[in-house]
C-alpha cells in the first residue's frame, strides 16, 4: 500500500478540485481546539432525608455539567463548571466541523478515482497533477 502519492500525474477537473481542496484547507485553519465527546447537564436527587430534593415538589440539586468521552474503549466523565462546559461545547462543535471537512475532502478523493477510472489510458499519462 502506498502513501497516497501517485507515480504519475492525474487530472481531476483541475480548477474545481484544487479550489475545493484549498477551501477544505482554509476551513481547517479556522477551527481551533478540537474535543471529542459530549456535554450533558443534569439535576440530581441526593437521597438525604428531609433534603429539599425529597420534598413535594422536589427542588433538585444542580444543574451539574459533565463532559463524557471514550478513552481506549472505556467511558470517562469529568465534572465541569457551567462556564467550562460552554467552552468545551464549542470545542466539541469544532470537532464535528472538522469531521465534516474531512468527509468533504475524502469525497473529492472518491471523485478523483472515478474521474481517473473514466479516463482513456492515453489521457492518464498526459494529465497534470494535483497536490
Amino acid at each position: 500500500m502506498d502513501s497516497g502519492q501517485l507515480d504519475g500525474p492525474v487530472e481531476l477537473r483541475p480548477d474545481e478540485t484544487l479550489s475545493e481542496v484549498q477551501g477544505c484547507k482554509d476551513d481547517m485553519k479556522s477551527i481551533g481546539v478540537v474535543l471529542r465527546g459530549s456535554i450533558t447537564e443534569h439535576l440530581v436527587r441526593c437521597g438525604k432525608k428531609g433534603c429539599r430534593c425529597q420534598q413535594t415538589p422536589p427542588r433538585l440539586h444542580g444543574p451539574y455539567f459533565d463532559w463524557t468521552r471514550k478513552v481506549q474503549g472505556k467511558t470517562r466523565t469529568v465534572r465541569l463548571t457551567k462556564s467550562h462546559a460552554a467552552i468545551c461545547q464549542q470545542w466539541i462543535e469544532n470537532g464535528r466541523r472538522l469531521n465534516q471537512i474531512i468527509a468533504s475532502w475524502e469525497q473529492f478523493g472518491v471523485e478523483a478515482v472515478d474521474n481517473l477510472r473514466n479516463q482513456k489510458p492515453s489521457q492518464r499519462d498526459t494529465n497534470t497533477s494535483l497536490s
